[in-house]
């Protein structure tokens, strides 16, 4: 499914999001490789905003190697996670995408992680029963080095922004 305006993603989230009870958002990546620690900075961002004060809400960095937390989900009882991840997608830097489970399983979407986004989506879907959603952030720049491009660094602003509403109003029942 491609969703190219944080409008759309909002709106499918908020939906997808409908009778939650705890909600653990996960950022993956590696800080040393610019545009792929876009998933840690969406969840440094949100962090700023005071998401984790949503009750219901957790926020978890994953780092590169996103199988590292599986306890940690298993012990958290999540009912719903959202993992964020630089993908490639073949769109322009900083576009946005929400990916469902099954897409990621195909393969059209590239991550750098030995461990698939589909495969642990898998995993915790059977394991922990917990619903999930990849979103991914087109990266301009995965070379050796710190900080994002301009492009996806608004990308992870923006879409922290919007993730907070999104939390925000179906913590509180409201419609965005």
């Amino acid at each position: 499914m491609v969703l190219e305006t944080l409008g759309h993603i909002k709106n499918e989230l908020r939906r997808w999001l409908e009778g939650a009870g705890k909600v653990v958002i996960v950022g993956v990546g590696s800080p040393l490789r610019r545009d792929d620690s876009a998933g840690l900075a969406v969840v440094r961002e949100l962090e700023m905003l005071g998401a984790s004060d949503i009750e219901g809400v957790e926020l978890l960095e994953a780092g590169s190697a996103p199988a590292n937390i599986l306890g940690k989900l298993d012990s958290l009882g999540p009912s719903h996670i959202i993992l964020i991840d630089a993908a490639d997608h073949g769109s322009r830097p900083g576009s946005v995408r929400l990916v469902r489970p099954e897409e990621a399983r195909s393969g059209h979407i590239i991550t750098t992680h030995t461990l698939p986004l589909g495969f642990l989506c898998s995993y915790v879907e059977r394991e922990a029963g917990a619903r999930t959603i990849i979103i991914g952030i087109q990266p301009k720049d995965l070379g050796l080095g710190e900080g994002l491009s301009p492009e996806v660094e608004r990308a992870s602003r923006s879409l922290a922004r919007a993730l907070y509403e999104v939390l925000l109003a179906v913590k509180r029942g409201r419609h965005i």
